[in-house]
């Protein structure tokens, strides 16, 4: 099925208070800490079968349920808020794969630009009791951190580091079309 041809034209806008941009990282080789971001804005244009996606994200915005915790990935050790507040993604193409679309973009953290590819899987479509059509979709990447220069760490005394290199993100969306 092509997903691309199937969605009607249109501004997409990501409705942060039904939607989820997260994470997850290996701690203390034992666990998964999961944590997300409460402020964020995206949108999506829809035109002819293609598309363009782009998110901004305030890294200050970080919750992982811990203030202590979120206050040293606020710090420079990890995000540094304070001189990158921002955390961007903006694709270079989208196209169909599988049951969903397949995003290729760049992803930049603390003003550094990797490329990133992002598949989302197609979750449906409704009309909301408000009379928006809401159309969903829910995705998973993976980083490494120290690419973007996140790149403190701890030894642990039984070998091994506190923090893993590997990040999973991951996004729930639900959007909006614009009428």
């Amino acid at each position: 099925m092509s997903v691309l041809s199937t969605l009607p034209a249109g501004t997409y806008t990501i409705d942060a208070s039904h939607s989820r941009v997260g994470f997850s990282a290996r701690h203390a080789m034992v666990t998964k800490v999961r944590g997300s971001f409460n402020d964020y804005t995206g949108s999506a244009v829809v035109a002819d079968g293609a598309a363009t996606l782009s998110i901004e994200i305030s890294a200050a915005s970080i919750d992982t349920r811990s203030a202590d915790r979120d206050g040293h990935l606020q710090s420079p050790d990890f995000f540094d808020v304070a001189n990158f507040p921002k955390i961007t993604f903006k694709s270079t193409s989208v196209k169909d794969g599988g049951a969903g679309i397949i995003v290729d973009g760049e992803l930049t953290i603390k003003d550094v630009t990797k490329p990133l590819i992002i598949e989302f899987e197609y979750t449906g479509t409704a009309k909301d009791p408000f009379g928006n059509d809401r159309y969903g979709f829910e995705g998973a990447s993976e980083i490494n951190r120290k690419d973007f220069g996140l790149t403190w760490n701890a030894a642990l005394e039984t070998g091994g580091l506190l923090v893993s290199e590997s990040i999973k993100l991951e996004f729930e969306i639900s959007t909006i079309v614009a009428k």
